[in-house]
């Protein structure tokens, strides 16, 4: 009711209502950031009150984050099936499950429990495939745009979220951070459920940059098996495709250079230099800032130039940056530098990325394809997470880490140009 009431209302000022729907899709995945960042002050505190590893406590996290790329694909499939706001509501009634659990858990398993698998299902169905498909499906013009700041929200989320949570933990605790992460989901929620709508069809709108209203697909003949062998499917017809190859590798590259690295280790890796929880999350989130203008600015070159050159270049500096990082010093001089290079190259690699899969794949079930190249993002993010404890609890410096995903990220860049440039579907079409 609200939804057709507001759109009614914005339509007579020529402003089309995907761009509210993209805005709740932000806030939302704003929200959610905030329980994915959360990770990063809970390590130190969690080895001081419960005396766990930092491996064992890395293993939770990156049990979370291979839930949160593996469930991607699905996530599109149940988003096609049920909607977009049914799917929302669902997953961040889980993340606030898991996150009370969280609070009140005194084992190891009970950690990998709530944090690693219930939030992590509930994240991987907020994830960057979310935004993706609000992108497709309300956007014809300006979609790298919105994709630029959903995955902004996302990412800068996480980043920026940091210093609060810090601040909190070092007051009142870490369960005081998870008390605020629960409050922010619970808007989130509210906000979805009163705005949010699953196609531009269903308020009698065209997609954003066309004229004509485009249908909702017809669910007719498919019941909950085939929504279930959806993904699986679109998985078959992509591995046939090298296209599909070249972005599973290069993003399982992305993951593992960020989500599984710095937003996870960060606070840790400072901690080796002395420097203080809240002044290295104060850091990361100048990161986030930085990253928030490299991404939206990433989206916009993405509808305006070759894509495949576009991550060249991202994934190459990005090398760079995590390689100069390890022989830096950790100064505040060089560590401003590495947030500014770091920071404008975070996720930039994501709307490229989601162009190119659409352009590839066919943008009806983009999302489906995007899903399991988002999977390969998380898998090289769990791989780093759980990797990278395991080499600090064994040579007792993060640097080694460091050097692995900077020369990874190298090679990442060489091999997109593998690919070559075509605007025809890689496979066809949903009939």
């Amino acid at each position: 009711m609200i939804a057709n009431r507001l759109s009614a209302y914005l339509a007579l000022r020529n402003i089309h209502y995907g761009w509210v729907v993209a805005v709740t899709t932000f806030l939302t995945m704003l929200a959610t950031a905030g329980a994915m960042g959360s990770a990063g002050v809970m390590i130190a505190p969690l080895q001081q009150e419960f005396g766990w590893d930092i491996a064992d406590i890395s293993f939770a996290m990156a049990v979370r984050l291979v839930l949160f790329g593996l469930l991607g694909p699905f996530a599109a499939a149940f988003m096609n099936h049920f909607g977009v706001r049914k799917v929302v509501i669902c997953a961040l009634t889980l993340i606030l499950m898991g996150v009370l659990g969280a609070t009140l858990m005194r084992e190891l398993w009970q950690l990998i429990l709530w944090w690693g698998v219930v939030v992590g299902v509930g994240t991987g169905m907020t994830a960057l495939v979310l935004g993706a498909t609000v992108a497709t499906r309300w956007f014809s013009q300006r979609r790298g745009l919105v994709v630029g700041l959903m995955t902004a929200s996302n990412a800068t989320g996480q980043l920026v979220f940091l210093p609060l949570l810090a601040a909190l933990t070092e007051a009142w605790g870490w369960r005081a951070a998870l008390a605020f992460v629960l409050i922010i989901i619970t808007v989130a929620m509210a906000l979805v459920a009163l705005l949010m709508s699953d196609y531009p069809s269903d308020l009698g709108l065209p997609v954003y940059g066309e004229t004509e209203i485009t249908p909702r697909p017809s669910m007719s003949g498919r019941g909950l098996g085939d929504m279930m062998l959806s993904p699986l499917v679109a998985l078959r017809e992509a591995s046939k495709s090298g296209t599909f190859w070249v972005l599973f590798g290069t993003f399982f590259v992305c993951g593992l250079s960020t989500n599984g690295l710095i937003q996870t280790h960060w606070i840790s890796i400072c901690g080796d230099f002395g420097m203080a929880p809240v002044a290295a999350a104060g850091m990361l989130a100048m990161i986030g800032i930085f990253d928030f203008a490299g991404t939206i600015f990433a989206g916009w070159l993405s509808d305006r130039y070759d894509n495949r050159w576009l991550l060249f270049w991202f994934y190459g500096l990005r090398g760079l940056s995590l390689i100069f990082l390890s022989y830096s010093g950790f100064s505040f001089y060089e560590l401003s530098l590495f947030a500014i290079f770091y920071g404008l190259d975070w996720v930039a690699t994501v709307p490229p990325t989601v162009r190119l899969a659409a352009e590839r794949f066919g943008r009806e079930r983009a999302n489906l394809f995007f899903g399991w190249i988002f999977a390969g993002h998380q898998i090289g993010a769990a791989t780093a997470a759980w990797g990278t404890g395991t080499l600090r609890d064994d040579l007792a410096t993060y640097m080694p880490a460091l050097q692995i995903a900077g020369f990874m990220c190298l090679i990442a860049a060489l091999s997109v140009l593998t690919m070559r440039r075509s605007g025809r579907p890689a496979v066809r079409a949903l009939a």
